[in-house]
């Protein structure tokens, strides 16, 4: 069977046999999901009536929609088989012996299934511990409900089938065994009909087996359950000393030999096991045994119950296999060539950044080929799935919105955020954000003011709190507190939403998850990280958020960024995980040529932390800060034609270096204990550095007018501060009364990255007065208007020598604006030239306008127009589960 195309489910493993057939399991190849497929036996496939009869008890039991009972699909046929289509549910069968508390929930959950059932007139008829499944999550899914009355029906003349299932016919006509025999009522036993008493009775035995790891009525033989069912009681001295006293009641009322004593109503058992008596007692009392068959009518019933096994066909259920570990890579059409990637809890969403324009969130069911845009989110960073995936939240200019996945308007949640890192949505309707610089903060899914949850202490040593993940209960979250530069040095934490209590758990790492990888336990499961380029797993118990292990590495090879503390993965509940394929890229930068077409050309400078850069006025050098981000940095001159990196600046932190129009020195910005200055230094280093001017606040150097005489720079913190402002400064030339600086642009907005036209008469800028940052240009000297040049958001605009382009980023884009020469200012419409697989953070242009020296992350080669690719893994929780256990 394995390989074998049926209509459009491919089979891919046997998961068992029974008495009335196989089950396989298979990939709907149509809705990319796994699923049961179940063959009847030859004895029920060939009988016409049978089948039909069958698909009208199939139809009734597709009404049945409860997450604790597993679904049916479909009945289909193909090349002549007829095969039930049913809901895949990977996990574990029921098993004992379970501690009482442990016991408690699952027995909850099968009480809702029956519930459910008997309430639409559905008897199970088989219910035992290899019908039950509980899911990684702690999920309890009843199998095969009804299924057994649907392929055998009522008493009919039947065909004897296999142990341990159970559907044969006494000697007479009417008198039928269905079930399996150690969980069978006795009225089933007895051929009887049945009716929703049977399972109770069922569920008392599987409740018995759960606390005593022992068959309630088991035997060596069929006969032998049969007649235990029949005469005697489950063994009370097996129960631990631990059990619930609630426990033993329900044991009393559902194992009633007679069905007139038993509970009528499954509902019952809620009520019973509700009723205050929490403690724990040495033993659940013992009950009398209740009226017994007499002896000969005893023996009677088992020397008839040898007669019918005699007839029957034996063999065994085969176990279920190891689930399945699956990789394969996912190409993503029209993807930008960001690496975030996000995943619904339920596996059935992917949402990505395309294009064009860039960032603009794109759509992908898993069981469709195509994704599809979603308008509105154009500029997008940092989506995330609400927990019923419906909705995605994202940052775009300086908000957070939503929208729904079907599309329409966008929703504005917090405005004038001036920054962002990826939010987690509880199913309380709350938003954890986490802020680059600050601490975390709370704000509900309609909307409204962010109330703030943490703040950094720098007592402790800590920089931010970032990328959170809300813990199951909505009670706990966690967090990475970065401490430093990189975030391979962070601590991940936990912070209880109740007391506002923090607690480290992890030293080095970040991008905390957690993964709900227990068996039964509800409160076990592993928390991930991200550290150099894998992906972490250990041990946690959700009860008392603690860490219980050591950690191992579950997977290698995952994209991830130590400056900011970023892993571009993510997973879904039901185990499938997503990533993107590379390492850490915090590692050093290096310096690239990248033509206009993204033909990257790396240069001979050594790798360094470079930041910041600007081509001097000749081409043939190149002024760059190095340093860790979030630690000092010092301005350096890397020589093309010679191959040398010179330091100009030691004392301090040196960023932002700007050239003077001649090539003569190099303007930065310096910072010392908090006093910021711009200041300059001869670029061949044959002098120290000087002061230029004292700055109030933190304030960047942009440019230098064509003739030298102004230095246009931004004033304020970093992008998004409404406080940035454009300032001119007159240069070492200018008298000494008119060496202050004067504003050239102040407003609400934040103004940054000033740069000069080649001719002086223009100056294009970044403002956020749309909501996002944009490029615009306004005349140089006083007076006249302004004029937009981008359209989907903009930084660091950079001018031809020529003056005839305009070019800017966005993200991972370099843009092209051709400006038409005249007396007025006119611009065409914005081009992309190339994209980047990171953000392009600093770049230049060549004096011929024909490629760009850009700081390059390790693996981030630009590529134009290559289509993005993502891993994925199926069943990733079973893969943690083995790693872990074999210590990596």
């Amino acid at each position: 069977m394995i390989g074998r195309e049926l209509a459009h489910y491919h089979v891919t493993e046997k998961l068992g046999a029974g008495g009335m057939g196989e089950v396989w399991r298979a990939r709907d190849t149509r809705l990319h999901r796994d699923v049961a497929l179940k063959f009847l036996t030859a004895a029920f496939a060939g009988d016409r009536e049978r089948l039909a009869r069958f698909e009208r008890e199939a139809q009734l039991l597709a009404a049945l929609n409860h997450p604790n009972i597993a679904a049916i699909h479909g009945f289909e046929e193909s090349d002549g088989q007829r095969f039930l289509v049913l809901e895949y549910v990977p996990g574990e069968t029921l098993k004992g012996p379970l501690p009482p508390e442990e016991v408690l929930p699952i027995v909850h959950q099968l009480i809702d299934a029956l519930e459910e059932a008997h309430e639409k007139g559905i008897v199970h008829r088989d219910l035992k511990p290899a019908n039950i499944k509980i899911t990684a999550e702690g999920k309890v899914k009843v199998l095969d409900f009804g299924l057994a009355k649907a392929l055998v029906g009522d008493p009919i003349d039947e065909v004897a089938s296999n142990s341990p299932t159970l559907a044969a016919t006494a000697l007479t006509r009417g008198a039928m065994l269905l079930g399996t025999a150690a969980y069978m009522s006795p009225e089933q036993a007895r051929g009887k009909n049945v009716d929703k008493r049977a399972d109770i009775f069922a569920f008392g035995s599987v409740l018995y087996e759960m606390l005593t790891g022992k068959q309630a009525f088991g035997g060596e033989t069929i006969s032998d359950s049969l007649a235990a069912i029949l005469t005697k009681e489950p063994d009370r001295a097996l129960l631990p000393a631990d059990t619930y006293q609630n426990f033993g009641r329900l044991l009393d009322r559902c194992l009633q030999k007679d069905p007139k004593k038993r509970l009528r109503d499954i509902g019952e058992a809620r009520i019973i096991l509700d009723e205050k008596q929490p403690e724990l007692t040495a033993k659940a009392p013992r009950r009398q045994e209740e009226s017994r068959f007499p002896w000969r009518l005893g023996v009677l019933a088992v020397n008839a119950l040898v007669l019918i096994a005699l007839a029957l066909l034996h063999f065994r259920e085969t176990p279920p296999p190891p689930r399945t570990v699956t990789h394969f890579t996912v190409p993503l059409a029209q993807a930008g060539l960001s690496p975030r990637v996000a995943i619904s809890r339920d596996g059935t969403r992917l949402a990505y950044l395309g294009g064009p324009p860039p960032g603009l969130i794109h759509l992908r069911f898993m069981d469709q080929l195509d994704a599809r845009p979603i308008a509105g989110t154009e500029g997008a960073l940092g989506q995330f799935f609400s927990p019923d995936g419906q909705w995605l939240a994202f940052y775009q200019g300086r908000a957070w919105k939503k929208v729904q996945v079907i599309g329409g308007a966008t929703i504005t949640l917090v405005e004038n955020a001036p920054s962002f890192s990826i939010g987690s949505w509880s199913a309380d309707g709350n938003i954890i954000l986490g802020v680059t610089g600050s601490g975390l903060f709370r704000v509900s899914a309609a909307g409204g003011k962010p109330e703030v949850l943490t703040t950094p202490d720098p007592k402790k040593g800590e920089r931010n709190h970032n990328w959170p993940e809300i813990l199951p209960g909505g009670q706990a979250v966690l967090f990475t507190i970065g401490t430093g530069a990189s975030f391979d040095d962070a601590r991940i934490a936990v912070l209880s939403l109740q007391t506002g209590e923090q607690r480290v758990l992890v030293a080095g790492g970040t991008f905390a998850r957690y993964v709900p990888t227990g068996k039964h336990e509800r409160g076990t499961g592993h928390l991930v990280y991200w550290r150099a380029g894998s992906v972490f797993a250990v041990p946690f118990d959700l009860r008392t958020l603690q860490v219980t292990g050591s950690p191992v590495p579950v997977v290698e090879g995952v994209l991830g960024r130590p400056g900011l503390g970023v892993a571009y993965y993510a997973f879904s509940d039901t185990g499938t995980l997503v990533y993107a394929p590379g390492g850490s890229l915090g590692g050093g930068t290096s310096l690239t040529w990248v033509d206009r077409q993204g033909k990257a050309e790396p240069l001979a400078a050594p790798q360094r932390d470079y930041a910041a850069l600007r081509l001097s006025p000749e081409g043939q050098r190149i002024a760059v800060s190095i340093g860790r981000r979030g630690e000092r940095s010092d301005i350096w001159v890397y020589d093309l034609a010679r191959g040398t990196l010179s330091r100009l600046t030691s004392q301090g932190d040196n960023s932002a270096p700007v050239w003077t129009p001649d090539g003569k020195r190099v303007t930065f910005r310096n910072n010392q204990e908090g006093k910021f200055t711009l200041s300059w230094a001869p670029a061949d280093g044959s002098a120290p550095p000087e002061t230029l001017a004292g700055l109030e606040s933190r304030g960047t150097p942009d440019e230098w007018s064509p003739d030298g005489k102004l230095l246009l720079y931004s004033t304020g913190g970093g992008s998004g501060d409404p406080q940035r402002d454009l300032y001119l400064l007159p240069g070492p030339g200018a008298s000494a009364g008119d060496r202050k600086p004067r504003p050239f642009l102040q407003t609400p907005s934040a103004e940054n990255d000033g740069a000069f036209s080649p001719d002086g008469r223009w100056i294009a800028y970044v403002s956020d007065e749309s909501q996002r940052p944009e490029i615009y240009v306004r005349p140089a000297g006083t007076g006249g208007g302004k004029w937009p040049v981008s359209t989907d958001g903009g930084n660091l605009p950079r001018w031809s020598r020529n003056g005839r382009e305009l070019f800017y980023r966005n993200r991972n884009s370099v843009m092209a604006v051709t400006i038409e020469p005249g007396p007025t200012f006119r611009a065409g419409t914005p081009k992309l030239l190339f994209e980047h697989r990171s953000p392009v953070s600093a770049y230049d242009v060549s004096p011929d306008a024909k490629r760009f020296v850009m700081v390059q992350a390790p693996g981030a080669e630009p590529e134009a127009g290559a289509a993005h690719q993502v891993h994925i893994v199926l069943e990733w929780f079973e893969d943690i589960r083995r790693r872990v256990r074999a210590g990596g």
